[in-house]
């Protein structure tokens, strides 16, 4: 089979896609045929190993995993002889941000990674609706969120972002993002009520108060975000900020008016369960951008790190044509 391998943390040069021996289910696995993944923000964190914390995860010296890729959708192909809950055929998706080995034709993992995919939704929409969708579950489920409040999310337009606002449409808040120009129909559409273009103007000039303010690109500070917050305001960041500081603000700020929440990840056996209703009931639906053969992931994760994409970047292993970028 063919798949992603990177030997050592670098740039997306390094990466290499190779001839590999498809790999065999133990007696409490499934084997996958990949159907879909993307190159998010996670994928390039594993494959770069920055921050340096990730080092500790991942393997300090040399990655433990060779094969690159963190979400994954596909098909059962065949089962360990200890495996009930999922049959030959099923349609499934998956998240392990510490590497699933997706980003290839196949993949064995336990079942506990597993999920099925609504019947509503493709492998691209299933893919899709991951790593964002988790990291956003954490945002919303942080705070107690009540009607009338107001939301600012930074960033609303990547994986995270987007999933964080069709979440937090369900509630009767006032949800106020950023974003650049060429994306401002597409946050109207999600259900923004206020635009800031960052291109034009920073957020943090303005005069509007917010209880919370979700960073989810990690691009500000809670130091520029203090003044925009209500009494009792929290600021979430996806990042840990500039040395490291969203780690140590929880504790400094707790005794505050104004707090930091680190949101620190909730187990995928939430928010998957959780992602997969949203899509079942069509509250939720990920933002494309664009996709690519695995021959050209490259390319793609030169794409993502530029921090440039909108929702999500896809590869496309079903073998089905790729034209021009796309939104969804």
């Amino acid at each position: 089979m063919k798949a992603s391998i990177r030997i050592k943390y670098g740039s997306p040069s390094q990466i290499k896609i190779e001839q590999i021996k498809e790999p065999i289910p133990k007696g409490d696995e499934v084997l996958i045929r990949v159907y879909a993944t993307t190159v998010n923000r996670t994928d390039c964190a594993n494959l770069t190993a920055k921050p340096f914390i990730m080092r500790f995860v991942l393997g300090l010296l040399r990655p433990r995993k060779t094969i690159l890729g963190t979400d994954f959708a596909g098909e059962v192909i065949t089962t360990g002889k200890n495996v009930k809950s999922f049959n030959v055929g099923d349609k499934v998706f998956g998240f392990i941000d510490t590497g699933a080995d997706s980003q290839a034709e196949y993949l064995t993992t336990t079942v506990e990674n597993v999920f099925p995919i609504p019947e509503n939704i493709d492998y691209k929409q299933a893919a899709a609706s991951l790593e964002g969708a988790h990291y956003a579950y954490s945002f919303i489920h942080k705070v107690n969120i009540e009607s009338g409040q107001s939301i600012l999310i930074n960033g609303a337009t990547g994986g995270i972002g987007s999933a964080l606002l069709q979440f937090a449409r369900q509630y009767d808040v006032k949800i106020t993002v950023t974003c650049n120009t060429k994306n401002t129909k597409l946050m109207q559409s999600l259900g923004a009520d206020k635009i800031y273009d960052y291109t034009k103007e920073d957020f943090t000039d303005s005069n509007d108060k917010y209880d919370f303010v979700f960073d989810t690109v990690g691009k500000s500070t809670f130091g520029k975000c203090k003044l925009i917050l209500k009494e009792k305001g929290i600021y979430i960041s996806s990042e840990l900020g500039p040395y490291s500081q969203n780690i140590f603000y929880p504790l400094l700020t707790s005794i505050l008016s104004k707090k930091v929440i680190f949101p620190i990840p909730y187990n995928k056996q939430k928010t998957i369960p959780y992602i997969s209703n949203h899509l079942r009931t069509e509250i939720f639906r990920p933002v494309i951008d664009r996709e690519y053969f695995l021959d050209d992931i490259s390319k793609a994760y030169e794409y993502v790190i530029k921090g440039q994409k909108t929702g999500n970047v896809l590869i496309n292993l079903k073998n089905e044509s790729t034209t021009s970028p796309k939104l969804h």
